[in-house]
């Protein structure tokens, strides 16, 4: 079947409930999306898995999606193993009373999906019964899967400010940008900035103090060299095509009587003799 035909199909099992029916994106793994009221929930989950035609005999996942002062989504994906086709069931709780329906006695592996959601996003699931910490320890307050949730890692850590080289030497940065709910600088942990103190942060109580400005030295114009200091420096670097003066050569000593050769010097021996020429022919006969 289609995405489309599920969709269509669950529609005609559901009636009269007031169901809609959508295609999810992903091309080849797109998935037929039908939305449900939350009294129809475990109606929908049962047609899906009892239906002949779509014989959705596999629960994938479960888990919500806060969508602020809308409520929760609570989403769930079945599979069928002999079809080959997968649905994609949904359903809006409201934010005051996030509760609905469980499924657990329907697929019994949905229990721990069920648990989580409830821990991560505080959404009931009515029938559980066992809705007890599943991934945080149990003295953990609040649900940090929530837009709402203070993340205080990102509180405690100041964003490095940093948006072009050199910017952060010069004062200039980027402003931290907080996540929904996150309260400014200034208004958290146990010791605010002061009241009335300038800062960037927001609030009543000023938050954090602006870092100050440092300054930079000017940088020279193109192609002019900046002096150097001349009191016991380096002395200055050569021009273009001038090589730099060596150390003077040592001056050739007077020759004196034979002695010991200094280190690294070879011994000189005795002049080499030339023999003397043989007389010629000529020279033998006169």
């Amino acid at each position: 079947m289609t995405p489309d035909e599920i969709g269509q199909r669950l529609l005609a099992l559901l009636a009269p409930a007031a169901v809609t029916a959508s295609v999810s994106g992903g091309q080849r793994h797109a998935r037929a999306t039908v939305d449900v009221p939350a009294t129809s929930w475990r109606d929908a989950v049962r047609a899906a898995r009892d239906d002949a035609e779509l014989g959705c005999d596999f629960f994938d996942w479960l888990s919500a999606v806060d969508e602020l002062a809308e409520g929760f989504d609570v989403v769930a994906h079945l599979w069928s193993t002999r079809h080959r086709h997968g649905v994609l069931l949904r359903t809006r709780v409201p934010r005051e009373a996030p509760i609905v329906a469980s499924v657990v006695d329907l697929f019994p592996g949905a229990a721990w999906h069920e648990r989580e959601t409830y821990e991560m996003f505080g959404v009931a699931f009515d029938g559980h019964g066992e809705l007890r910490p599943l991934l945080l320890p149990p003295e953990f307050e609040g649900h940090p899967l929530r837009k709402e949730f203070v993340l205080a890692s990102r509180v405690a850590k100041p964003w490095p400010g940093a948006k072009e080289p050199g910017e952060a030497e010069a004062g200039g940065g980027r402003r931290p940008m907080r996540p929904p709910g996150v309260p400014a600088p200034g208004e958290w942990g146990t010791t605010p900035t002061p009241a009335g103190a300038a800062g960037v942060g927001e609030g009543p109580r000023g938050g954090t103090p602006a870092r100050p400005a440092r300054e930079r030295p000017a940088r020279p114009a193109p192609g002019e060299r900046p002096a150097r200091p001349t009191a016991g420096e380096r002395p200055a670097r050569p021009t273009p095509g001038e090589r730099p003066a060596g150390p003077a050569a040592p001056e050739p000593a007077e020759p004196g009587p034979p002695g010991r050769p200094l280190p690294g010097e070879r011994p000189a021996g005795p002049p080499r003799q030339e023999p003397a020429a043989e007389p010629g022919p000529e020279e033998g006969s006169a």
